[in-house]
Formats: structure tokens, C-alpha cells, sequence
């Protein structure tokens, strides 16, 4: 969209709930257009033009009036070139950094959520049609419509925070726009800081990565998931070929040798698709040592899962699942929804002989996340899928009637090895941590069965 296209798309409307201070902010908008020179304008760069626009809209301020205090002026200033260059009301939310996610539901309900809560905010848009700049403005940036046929979208601000579209008449409620803030790259070190794991899990964890054990990190939406594949991959050794496969590029890896690749949706037209399958595909003629997948949701996880199995040890990918029985049978399931006609029970071998571990996350009710189990899967060939616990978060009751927030307290309790795994280990140079121990046989570990 031009610079032209940008600032007259805001010129009529306001950013938030009408007041004194909007009927401000669209005079000093149209003054501010009448100022600049435009052409000027576009040959600088998004910061460049922001201190510009901040500049000239000073002296025009300066010199027509009104008075205002400090803190006032600075507002004004702020509030007009956001909804020039910016996204209005939703800039300052993306400029705070506690906040992760914004929900805007039609144009009277924005809630954000802070520390893995969410709250609503006492603002809204001053119309359905100021929303609908505002959600045009983003989807224009990646060259993509939004319209009645073509009612959603995904898309991705040039800071990176990804982006979902869905407007009337699919949202019943209004367009809604929901902006996901790409997660802090964490260490494990902080994790544990954090109280989402502890050093036990982090010696086993490292000594499997290094190890090359294929694992599978499981959980649900804002589990956590892809914190943890990230600080994870900070143990994948800096000689190694690492190729990254997402849907919206997340993971940031320290190594130097890493390829990343992102799936691109269709074009206006319906052409030009690259899915994550695509990328699987050809990442297998790339020579990787490791292939990272964000996350894998269809008929991908089948070419994740023979890529696994036959010479790419050590690869990493995130499913939404709500335990590891759970994410055994959802690979299963996802992994038959390819064009070829797996049976299920071959999706099962191909699981036992491709998934090494099975690290579960879980975001609790007071907004913690925390690795809840560390389980390994111990059967084989065409045997029922059998899990074997390693490591795993044990809650304290709660005590009622206690005042204060209400917190989930308790403690991570850890269990042997079988041999089999200890072995796999000493051979590539790694101890077993002394907080697990190793048994011989697998009849005698903490296993159960789960549905394959």
C-alpha cells in the first residue's frame, strides 16, 4: 500500500473510544497530510519516516496550539502517526512487551493476555470499518485480500508476530483479528528458573539430544511447545546441518549451519502453495543432519516419521496433544491423512521404530507452564505402542481457604532408565544422570499402554 493509501485510510476514523482527544487526533491527521511531503516521505525507511512524521507534527502542534502538558502532547503525537504509519490502538499493545497475544473480537472487545492470563482491555475501535482498515492494512503487507471470498487469512507483521484473520460473514461476532506474539527465546537454564523443568530433566534432556534421540514434544495451544524446542535445539552440536520447517518462521537456532524454511500459503488466484509437506520433502535432499518441524498437523508427519527412521536421527517436531498417549495417537492419525494409504497398524510400526522420547508440557490453571513428563516409548516393531515415564511433575493437593493467588505447587519425581537406553547412551559418549538410575528390564519400569 502506498504512503498516499496509508495515512488516507485513517484520515476519517479514530482509534479508540470517541472522546475530546479523538476529534485532536483526526484535525492534526489531516494537518499533519497537508504538511509532509509525501514523495520525501517514501524514500525513507519505517523508523526514519516515524521520527519524521513525530518531528513535523511537533512544530504544527507547536505553532497552532492547543496547550498541552508534557505527558498530553506526547500522547497526541503518538496516537496520530500510529494511526498513519502504524496499527492505532493495537501499537502500544505490540510495543508491551508482557503482552503475547492480542484478541480483538469485532471492534468492542480486545483482550490481551499477559503471564499465560487473559484480560480485557477498557478500549475498542470507534467502528466495524476502522477495524476493517486496520486488519486490511496488515494483510496488504504480505500481499493478501481479505473479503467475503476470502474471509480468512493468515498473515505476518513485518516484526515477525503472526497474524489471523476471520471476518463476517464466518465471525458471527464482527472481524476478528488475532495477533500471537512469537515467544522469547528462552535457555533451558532460565526454563528451569522458571520452575518449568528442573536439572535432572535438563541432564537427561541435553544427554538425549546430544545422544541423537528422535523426540516429540507434545502439548496444547500456549503449552509452551515451541519455548522448548527452541532452548532444545541450543544443544544440537555447532558442526551439524540443521534445517528448520515451519509454518510461521518462530525457532531462532545459534548454530551456523542452519537452513531455515517456512510453508507459503496460496495466492489470491489459488496458486503458488507450498505446504509443510513440500518442505519435508525436499529438505530430505538437502544433506541435514537434523530436521527440526515446528509443528507437524497433516499429512507431513508420514515423511517426518520415515525421515526419522532411516538415517536422520535426532530430529525434532511439536504436535498438539494433550498427553504422550495422546500424541502417539495423533501422529498416528495425522500421519494416515497423507494420499497414500498407510494402514494404521504400519503408521504404528513406523511410530515405534521413528519416536525415541516423549516430552509432555502443560500450561495449569494459574498460567505456569511446566514439563509434566518426560516418557520414552519402549515398544517395538509391531507391538502396541508401550510408554515407559522417566520424569514427571507430581501436584500438591491444595489447601482450601488459603488466602492469596492460587497457585499449582509440588515437585518433579524421576525414575530409571531401562538398559537399553543407558546403553544408547554410554555408546555416544553420555552418562546417565544420577537422579534416574538404570534397571534391566522393562517389565519393571513405570509402562503403560496406550491405543495404537
Amino acid at each position: 500500500m502506498s504512503l498516499r493509501n496509508r495515512v488516507v485510510a485513517t484520515r476519517d476514523t479514530t482509534g479508540v473510544e470517541p472522546s475530546r482527544d479523538d476529534g485532536l487526533v483526526a484535525v492534526y491527521r489531516t494537518k499533519l497530510l497537508e504538511e509532509i511531503d509525501l514523495a520525501e516521505m517514501s524514500t525513507l525507511a519505517a523508523a526514519d519516516r516515524r521520527v519524521r512524521l513525530e518531528r513535523v507534527l511537533g512544530h504544527i502542534i507547536s505553532r497552532e496550539g492547543p496547550v498541552l502538558s508534557s505527558t498530553e502532547r506526547t500522547q497526541l503525537i503518538r496516537r496520530v502517526v500510529d494511526e498513519a504509519l502504524g496499527l492505532g490502538i493495537l501499537e502500544p499493545l505490540l510495543a508491551d512487551a508482557s503482552v503475547t497475544e492480542i484478541m480483538v473480537n469485532g471492534p468492542d472487545a480486545i483482550f490481551v493476555e499477559r503471564a499465560g492470563r487473559v484480560e480485557q482491555l477498557p478500549l475498542r475501535f470507534a467502528s466495524s470499518e476502522q477495524l476493517m482498515q486496520t486488519i486490511e492494512r496488515i494483510v496488504s503487507t504480505v500481499n493478501r485480500r481479505v473479503d467475503e471470498s476470502n474471509p480468512m487469512v493468515d498473515a505476518r507483521l513485518p516484526t515477525g508476530e503472526r497474524v489471523n484473520v476471520i471476518i463476517p460473514p464466518l465471525a458471527l461476532t464482527g472481524a476478528t483479528l488475532t495477533i500471537r506474539r512469537f515467544p522469547r527465546a528462552y535457555s533451558l537454564t532460565e526454563l528451569i528458573d522458571l520452575g518449568s523443568l528442573d536439572e535432572h530433566m535438563l541432564m537427561l534432556l541435553a544427554a538425549c539430544v546430544r545422544a541423537r534421540f528422535n523426540i516429540i514434544v507434545s502439548g496444547g495451544t500456549g503449552s509452551g511447545k515451541t519455548t522448548l524446542l527452541n532452548a532444545l535445539s541450543a544443544l544440537i552440536p555447532p558442526h551439524e546441518r540443521i534445517i528448520t520447517i515451519e509454518d510461521s518462521a518462530e525457532l531462532q537456532l545459534q548454530q551456523d549451519h542452519v537452513i531455515r524454511l517456512e510453508s507459503r500459503p496460496a495466492n489470491v488466484e489459488g496458486k503458488g502453495q507450498v505446504t509443510i509437506r513440500d518442505l519435508v520433502r525436499n529438505s530430505l535432499r538437502m544433506r541435514p543432519d537434523r530436521i527440526i518441524v515446528g509443528e507437524v498437523r497433516g499429512g507431513e508427519t508420514l515423511d517426518m516419521l520415515q525421515a526419522m527412521s532411516t538415517g536422520h536421527d535426532g530430529s525434532l517436531a511439536t504436535v498438539h496433544a494433550n498427553t504422550a498417549e495422546d500424541a502417539l495417537t495423533r501422529l498416528q492419525t495425522l500421519g494416515s491423512m497423507s494420499e497414500v494409504d498407510v494402514p494404521f497398524e504400519a503408521l504404528r510400526d513406523q511410530i515405534n521404530s521413528a519416536v525415541d522420547v516423549l516430552i509432555q508440557l502443560t500450561r495449569h490453571a494459574d498460567g505456569s507452564r511446566r514439563v509434566t513428563e518426560i516418557a520414552l516409548l519402549v515398544s517395538h516393531g509391531r507391538e502396541q505402542f508401550t510408554i515407559a515415564t522417566v520424569s514427571r511433575f507430581v501436584a500438591q493437593p491444595h489447601t482450601y481457604g488459603d488466602a492469596g493467588p492460587r497457585r499449582v505447587h509440588g515437585y518433579y519425581e524421576h525414575l530409571p532408565l531401562p538398559r537399553r537406553v543407558a546403553d544408547r547412551l554410554y555408546v555416544a559418549g553420555e552418562a546417565v544422570p544420577p537422579a534416574f538410575g538404570v534397571v534391566e528390564s522393562v517389565d519393571v519400569l513405570n509402562t503403560r499402554e496406550a491405543t495404537g
